[in-house]
């Protein structure tokens, strides 16, 4: 495989249209708040300080992360597996940190970049409750830009397409991946796994 230098990539894609750069807006608009509304699902991506990249997904009801700003999200922290490979992340390396914003049924997504901070505020994560519990932490987000994703990438995958879905059987439980892959553990069924899912949100 030939790998692309920087100067390779200017033969190879034209110059974006002014409004793709003019696009991209320093804070959160009514628009970008609407959506950050509407939506129950993002990925957030941080840098740490040996230059290592980790995206992680994020959910709740929508509007889990509050617009407090035009140029401030808050994000509170839900049950997981406790690797914190995000926070240690932010906490220990630039805190530069990414966000794309999904909403079930558009194919349009939105982009959000800032820098961010932890809190353990019990304040804040008191106004945070959700599904019965507080979070375990805030994720605060200094916006610096935000700008929406024309929706091709999740036309060609016809991601919201019901004839997409797959039927959960076509894979092994999450348990069983696992304990194939490092022998820990004991294999759980799916519907198991989905019951316990229910209790740690």
């Amino acid at each position: 495989m030939t790998e692309l230098a920087a100067s390779d990539l200017k033969t190879i894609y034209p110059q974006p249209a002014p409004r793709v750069i003019a696009k991209a807006r320093p804070e959160i608009d009514g628009h970008a708040k609407k959506f950050i509304a509407m939506s129950p699902f993002c990925v957030l991506a941080t840098s740490g300080s040996d230059g290592s990249v980790d995206a992680s997904p994020r959910g709740g009801n929508p509007g889990f992360v509050h617009v407090a700003g035009p140029n401030q999200l808050l994000m509170p922290d839900r049950s997981g597996n406790n690797r914190i490979d995000s926070f240690r992340n932010i906490v220990e390396g630039s805190g530069f940190v990414q966000l794309i914003f999904f909403v079930p049924g558009i194919d349009e997504t939105l982009r959000v970049g800032g820098k961010g901070k932890l809190s353990a505020d019990p304040d804040l994560m008191a106004s945070m409750v959700e599904f019965g519990k507080l979070p375990r932490a805030v994720l605060s987000i200094s916006v610096h830009e935000a700008y929406f994703h024309c929706g091709k990438a999740l036309m060609r995958s016809k991601l919201w397409s019901p004839e997409t879905r797959v039927e959960r059987a076509v894979m092994p439980s999450i348990s069983q991946v696992i304990h194939d892959q490092t022998n820990l553990g004991e294999p759980e069924s799916q519907a198991v796994i989905e019951e316990r899912y229910k209790t740690q949100l």
